[in-house]
């Protein structure tokens, strides 16, 4: 079977792989690459997620990327002004030409011989297998799959005479006016819907099996704005952009080394703005969790919209757990049940490991469960696979720039030494080293459902996977590529390109 040849083939046209694009023309400018994407149109998360209310949970000026600096007065961004920035993005570069739509990859297998990854993908429109080979494979295809949400297997789902709907698949035309609605679930996107639907819908209740730390901002930064007037853009990005990771980092660390005091920080917040006649009870039961912060993500609340909806009386919040669907709405365990019309299940994602693809090297089937991470992005004993997973306490895309800039000097050392292959192995005294999970002290369902199928961290540098920035920062831009652990072999060659 004939198969395109590029040096670098890149799975998924969402905000990592554009930006990882821009990098690799910037810094590999010789270097051929196409961008390989399953869906008909470019933009990831942004372009798929179409619910009422979707926005970052993220400062754009973070979540944007460190070469195109966020220039819209909001820093709290609805989706489509974020899929726009991602479109304008690839334009101006001309990445948008690179991209082929409508490819499925779904296998991918590393020769030693011909020093390639040979991609199998099922063409969208034809369900054809179409095949391409690159030297080094990024997979920036993200975290969960797109083919549907996450759902619980709640009792008797199908006795509900409304509309059962998941923020992942939104109707386009969903009529929600002057409706009854329940939205399952209190993460990010449920606290992001239920105050835009609350607009138009007779009555939402957000129903919520435990409550989640929350905390209110302005979706506007006057002194960054303010910053934009007064100088030159180049200064005014860089100082907004540190301030920024400045402010998550120490936020972070102070919320993982004095939990307690954060919690009441935050608590007294919610507080704050629900106001003073808000019943205390009601406030234990629905605004105090029993985590510590950061064990999961914070959720952002911008401009106070969601006390506001429920100091409105347009919502309501209910903490209990579901018994079953019944043909009016939810029966709970407590005996009450609640009507809907119509029923959203916020209840999360479905990961995948890197895409869903199989991989296998040298015809040898690989097992991610069985490796450990290299860096947090590569595998032990997998040659030239780089993967973007970003943080989970901070933008991803703060990750992606940092990982994308470390692949290029990667790149360019593999070239100097004519080399065509990196391979991490564990060293002898590492084999038998603690395994940890690839992702530490994070309760959030979405992963703990995944873990135990993610590569493992060791107990020592460079298989950890450390969610630190400024550590990350050091590591990709000014450590040293020969580490001793990163084999470097397979001489310069023209096997394969054909």
């Amino acid at each position: 079977m004939s198969r395109e040849y590029f040096d670098i083939v890149i799975v998924g046209a969402g905000l990592s792989g554009v930006g990882v694009a821009y990098h690799l023309q910037q810094r590999c400018p010789g270097k051929s690459y196409v961008i390989l994407e399953g869906r008909n149109s470019m933009g990831g998360t942004w372009d798929l997620f179409r619910y009422p209310g979707i926005r970052s949970d993220s400062d754009m000026y973070t979540l944007g990327y460190n070469f195109k600096p966020w220039r819209e007065a909001k820093s709290i961004a609805d989706g489509a002004s974020i899929l726009k920035y991602v479109q304008e993005t690839a334009t101006e570069n001309n990445i948008d030409q690179q991209i082929r739509y409508g490819h499925i990859v779904k296998k991918a297998n590393w020769s030693s011989q011909d020093a390639t990854w040979t991609i199998e993908t099922e063409s969208k429109a034809t369900g054809a297998s179409v095949c391409f080979s690159c030297n080094f494979l990024l997979m920036c295809s993200g975290y969960y799959s797109y083919d549907k949400g996450y759902t619980p297997e709640f009792k008797a789902m199908e006795d509900f005479k409304g509309k059962i709907v998941h923020p992942q698949k939104w109707p386009k035309n969903l009529d929600y006016g002057d409706k009854k609605v329940i939205v399952i679930g209190s993460g990010a996107t449920a606290i992001s819907l239920v105050p835009e639907i609350a607009r138009d819908a007779a009555h939402v209740v957000m129903l919520q099996r435990s409550p989640t730390y929350i905390v209110s901002s302005s979706d506007k930064d006057a002194i960054a704005n303010f910053l934009h007037q007064l100088l030159p853009e180049r200064i005014a990005s860089a100082m907004i952009r540190w301030k920024y990771i400045a402010l998550q980092q120490f936020f972070y660390r102070y919320a993982r080394t004095k939990p307690k005091k954060v919690r009441r920080m935050l608590l007294k917040m919610v507080r704050q703005e629900l106001g003073s006649d808000y019943d205390f009870e009601d406030f234990e039961t629905h605004f105090t969790p029993r985590y510590h912060p950061w064990d999961q993500r914070i959720c952002l609340v911008p401009n106070s919209n969601l006390f506001q909806s429920l100091k409105s009386g347009k919502v309501s919040i209910v903490t209990d757990h579901i018994d079953t669907f019944t043909k009016k709405g939810i029966l709970l365990k407590s005996g009450k049940e609640i009507e809907a019309d119509i029923i959203v299940t916020a209840t999360g994602l479905n990961l995948v490991v890197l895409g869903g693809v199989e991989f296998s090297v040298d015809a040898e089937p690989v097992e991610f469960d069985q490796t450990y991470t290299y860096k947090g992005i590569m595998y032990s004993n997998v040659p030239n696979l780089v993967s973007i997973f970003g943080y989970i306490n901070a933008s991803w895309t703060l990750r992606t720039d940092l990982i994308a800039e470390y692949l290029c000097r990667l790149m360019n050392h593999l070239d100097h030494l004519r080399l065509r292959q990196c391979t991490p192995r564990l060293q002898d005294e590492e084999l038998n080293m603690s395994a940890r999970p690839f992702i530490e002290d994070f309760s959030s369902g979405y992963i703990q459902r995944l873990i135990h199928l993610l590569p493992k961290q060791g107990d020592r540098e460079p298989w950890t996977n450390t969610q630190n920035y400024q550590h990350d920062k050091k590591m990709f831009r000014h450590g040293s590529i020969e580490d001793g652990v990163l084999v470097f072999s397979n001489p310069d060659s023209e096997v394969g390109k054909s």
